[in-house]
């Protein structure tokens, strides 16, 4: 199926699905995908392999966002949100807790309702320097699409060494001060069956949810182009009677189908 990378470091604005009026900030290359996911869903498509790590530059993202954020002030439209996303994953950027100073200082003096948002795979949350940076954001909003690690290599495809559960004690290190989002799909992949709405899936992502506590939980479906072919979007009803058991712990959960 078609996929696009996003050509720009600041794109959009965009209306998202989960957030409002989006405006999105690529700290990958503007060329091809990099990230430590290589999801079977994602709307960049697939990662390149042998591609040598680039990223935009803490100057360029600075003054690109600045010069497009007095735009749409100017116009009368500023952003409702400001949002790390992109062609990859932006916390593996070295200098992305600089950048998120740089970005909440200039939404504080140009667009001060604006939120500001990060769409983080959570690979990278091991870096005490990169929980500390997700935590002065308004909307850290990190993946967790399985309980089971043979379900995350399927859907998400982890570069290297991944953990669920390491993932999930990593998770509670924000005391709650985080986001967890999930994608919901069925569907095919290299002959093998994926489907993370099963019970026995939904039921065990469900005791992790309780354990990290997290003050929201978003879940959503495929909505865009995916590289796999073989996918299959959740209708909205199924979804919505997993966002209820997980408000029956608690926990507000949006859906977006």
């Amino acid at each position: 199926m078609s996929t696009a990378l996003y050509d720009k470091v600041i794109f959009g604005p965009v209306h998202s699905r989960r957030l409002g009026l989006s405006l999105g900030v690529n700290l990958l290359p503007t060329d091809n995908k990099l990230c430590s996911f290589n999801c079977i869903y994602c709307e960049c498509g697939w990662g390149a392999k042998g591609v040598k790590p680039r990223f935009n530059s803490r100057e360029d993202v600075h003054a690109l966002l600045s010069a497009k954020l007095r735009e749409m002030v100017a116009d009368g439209t500023p952003p409702d949100v400001i949002t790390f996303a992109g062609n990859g994953e932006p916390t593996m950027h070295p200098e992305f807790p600089a950048i998120v100073d740089d970005t909440l200082a200039l939404r504080d003096e140009l667009c001060p309702s604006a939120k500001v948002s990060v769409l983080s795979n959570a690979t990278m949350i091991g870096r005490e320097e990169v929980r500390k940076a997700l935590l002065k954001v308004d909307n850290n909003i990190l993946k967790l699409d399985s309980a089971f690690d043979d379900t995350v290599r399927l859907i998400d495809g982890p570069n290297g060494d991944y953990s669920v559960a390491r993932t999930v004690e990593r998770m509670k290190l924000f005391g709650g001060q985080l986001i967890v989002q999930t994608m919901f799909l069925r569907g095919t992949f290299q002959g093998m069956r994926v489907d993370n709405t099963t019970e026995r899936e939904v039921e065990a992502w469900l005791q992790l949810i309780a354990s990290i506590a997290p003050r929201q939980v978003m879940i959503y479906t495929i909505d865009r182009d995916t590289p796999a072919e073989d996918l299959e979007k959740v209708p909205v009803d199924e979804l919505r009677k997993i966002a209820a058991r997980v408000e029956a712990l608690g926990i507000p959960c949006s859906v977006a189908g």
